[in-house]
């Protein structure tokens, strides 16, 4: 059954926005995150210090954007407070890998992963920050999806082909997600 879906999502002092053709960027300081939605039949609307989602007609897709739209916006706004975290894990038993990443150039290098000679290369999207203190990895940003996606580009460099995974347990790993409890945690005793 159709009905009429008007959702309103109030901005915070300080932090800017614009709509212009399904495009909402918000921006606070220097940090700013733009997403383009494009979702036939829910209309984007500024009015005041608030977003409006709404869509006359709408069905249980149309429901579903509107609602995946909504968490999206507020995802770009938490990102503009607190960049979200991910934290990856170098493990090797093997061969001792070594990481390096090159900021100009913006790739992430995994030299001597199970003895291959060839340099492995990762790519790290735009307005991610990388940290490497010893085997640890911090993968900062503002957008939830970039540092997200650059996470599973270290985590897919490592990925071990044509071997016994039980055997060869060498890679990068995410240990830590953003908003999440801690996923695997090393314990001394």
């Amino acid at each position: 059954m159709k009905q009429e879906i008007i959702e309103k999502i109030e901005i915070p002092e300080g932090i800017e926005f614009d709509i212009h053709n399904g495009t909402i960027k918000i921006k606070s300081g220097n940090n700013e995150n733009k997403k383009h939605f494009s979702a036939r039949g829910i209309h984007i609307n500024k009015e005041g210090n608030s977003i409006i989602l709404e869509s006359k007609k709408a069905s249980r897709k149309e429901k579903k954007l509107l609602y995946t739209i909504k968490a999206h916006v507020k995802n770009m706004m938490k990102g503009l407070n607190e960049p979200f975290e991910y934290k990856l894990e170098i493990a090797y038993v093997h061969f001792p890998m070594t990481v390096d990443y090159n900021t100009a150039t913006k790739i992430f290098t995994i030299k001597n992963f199970l003895g291959e000679k060839k340099p492995r290369t990762a790519k790290v999207l735009p307005g991610v920050n990388i940290n490497i203190n010893k085997n640890i990895i911090i993968v900062k940003s503002h957008d939830i999806e970039s540092a997200g996606q650059t996470a599973t580009n270290l985590e897919k460099a490592t990925q071990v082909r044509n071997k016994d995974r039980r055997k060869f347990q060498d890679g990068i790993f995410i240990i830590n997600k953003p908003r999440r409890k801690l996923i695997w945690e090393k314990k001394y005793f």
